[in-house]
């Protein structure tokens, strides 16, 4: 029995050590100053992915009155509107070759447009956030862990119980020989696995906070979107339609991945006759983009568990599960590099 005890206390101790390390190797190495953030769309998608950047242009398109809703969802955009970066351009675009004009619809292929997805490459790159299925080994690692600490903790009770009826255990119970060890790699397996799971580094969350800091005092409500997600947007009536259209581009995004419903993008995607799959960059609760129902990415390994799926205070996560990315189709991602649209699977 003490040889169990002893092999107990070497494996907790021994699997936490070295998901302690892969947690520290995991970490982007930065050289020079630390990097920032160069634009509004930038901290969108470091507050809620492509979702709250598709989200920021409406809110500005919305707002100056390029773009109006003429029914309920039904959005329209006015003679001479143009765009005034890449991510109003996404939305024009996705209205111009959209046969409906539904903004749950405009807004979901807003984010598969390859502009998009590329802000998220560019701040990996960087070292602000991290790639996407970068944190799924350790955080299965975590939860395994936990999982089997929490298992043995209960086992050791009846163990316990037998080796005094026959006498043959230690002076000390093995339960409460044991039990230190496996809570304490228990509470580790918790911490890290939660800790991989989050889609911003520290140092994206430290640029994140700079520009929010910056932007303080301004009200205006794309900006506040921009920062803060759907939560940061305070307009009722703007809010009376994209929070429902973001709910609705999640549940679009669920039937896509099930094989439930399969719309076909006539989009920013860039073909209206071939399935299109869920982004690889979604949506993640970490980057505080929670109370506008999430950014309505379905799956893909850029969707990880919700760690309070992204860093930073937010609301849950708007991933649904875990799947495949672009899986082969070339449509859904465009020209986008490798890492927004890689035909790895999860």
């Amino acid at each position: 029995m003490t040889v169990l005890i002893a092999l107990v206390w070497i494996a907790v101790v021994t699997s936490t050590a070295l998901l302690l390390v892969a947690q520290r190797r995991a970490l982007p190495p930065v050289a020079g100053p630390a990097p920032r953030l160069h634009d509004l769309s930038e901290a969108a998608f470091m507050a809620g992915g492509p979702g709250a950047v598709v989200d920021a242009a409406l809110v500005s398109l919305l707002g100056d009155g390029r773009l109006v809703i003429g029914g309920p969802g039904i959005v329209h955009v006015r003679s001479g509107a143009r765009a005034g970066d890449t991510a109003e351009r996404a939305v024009l675009l996705a209205l111009r070759q959209a046969p409906s004009g539904w903004l749950y619809r405009i807004r979901y292929d807003a984010m598969l447009d390859p502009a998009v997805q590329e802000i998220g490459d560019a701040l990996a790159a960087r070292g602000l956030v991290s790639e996407p299925g970068a944190g799924r080994g350790r955080r299965r690692w975590g939860k395994l862990q936990a999982l089997l600490c929490a298992l043995l903790a209960f086992a050791s009770i009846p163990i316990t119980v037998v080796s005094l009826a026959l006498d043959a255990g230690p002076r000390i119970p093995f339960a409460l020989a044991v039990l230190p060890a496996l809570i304490a790699g228990l509470v580790m397996g918790v911490v890290c696995a939660k800790r991989a799971g989050r889609r911003i580094t520290p140092t994206g969350r430290a640029a994140l906070g700079e520009i929010r800091a910056q932007h303080v005092g301004n009200p205006a409500p794309h900006v506040q979107t921009a920062l803060f997600g759907l939560r940061g947007l305070q307009d009722p009536y703007l809010r009376s339609h994209l929070v429902p259209a973001a709910r609705e581009a999640r549940l679009a995004a669920a039937r896509t991945r099930t094989g439930g419903h399969r719309p076909h993008s006539s989009g920013a995607s860039g073909s209206s006759d071939e399935f299109v799959a869920p982004v690889l960059w979604c949506a993640s609760s970490d980057g505080g983009s929670g109370g506008g129902g999430g950014s309505g990415c379905g799956s893909g390994p850029g969707c990880g568990s919700s760690s309070g799926c992204g860093g930073g205070g937010g609301g849950g996560s708007s991933c649904s599960s875990s799947g495949s990315s672009c899986g082969s189709s070339s449509s859904s991602c465009g020209s986008s590099s490798s890492s927004s649209c890689g035909s790895s699977s999860s």
